[in-house]
């Protein structure tokens, strides 16, 4: 069964951005960042050390690299 353009057109309609996806971008932020400051403050948020972050960076490249391949 083929779609034709009214059919897309159509169900394009009825699809809509729900919750925190159908926000204004700027919206999101706010609320990313308030949830952000309230880890911190309540103590409760990781923070890298060096270490940890050149262990993270180093799993990165190396699963980058392999996806590379064929």
């Amino acid at each position: 069964m083929a779609l034709n353009d009214d059919d897309d057109v159509l169900r394009a309609a009825r699809v809509r951005r729900r919750g925190f996806a159908g926000m204004d971008p700027e919206r999101q932020r706010d609320i990313a960042r308030e949830g952000g400051r309230s880890a911190h403050e309540k103590g409760t948020a990781h923070e890298f050390t060096p270490a940890e972050a050149r262990a993270a960076g180093l799993k990165s490249r190396i699963g980058r690299s392999r996806r590379e391949e064929p």
